[in-house]
């Protein structure tokens, strides 16, 4: 399966590589997409790992939960409509073609 991530630049990374079960946010630190720094290593712990998620694909991806809500208010001036972090969608066949932008992370 293939997802696709616009850096804050404008850059288009699609990666096709990409295996059922992982997270989006393992993918794009894996491939050096600039933006995910996933400085908690995936455990919702922290923003740096913010993605938009396209509207076409917010339906498929789902919502935020409580506690990623409560980590999102951690960059609650970059979020928006859309906003996820990366380490809480886990990437299913259903997911295939996604495309997100990497969110600004403010450092």
């Amino acid at each position: 399966m293939k997802v696709t991530f616009v850096e804050e630049d404008g850059t288009v990374r699609t990666i096709d590589d990409v295996e059922a079960g992982q997270s989006l946010m393992e993918v794009g630190r894996t491939h050096g997409v600039a933006g995910i720094l996933a400085d908690c290593g995936g455990a919702c712990a922290c923003g740096t790992c913010h993605v938009y998620v396209a509207e076409d694909w917010r339906g498929k991806v789902g919502s935020a939960d409580e506690i990623e809500l409560e980590m999102l208010d951690l960059v609650s001036e970059f979020q928006r409509e859309g906003s996820r972090l990366s380490c809480q969608i886990q990437l299913t066949d259903a997911l295939d073609g996604l495309c997100v932008a990497v969110a600004p992370t403010g450092f």
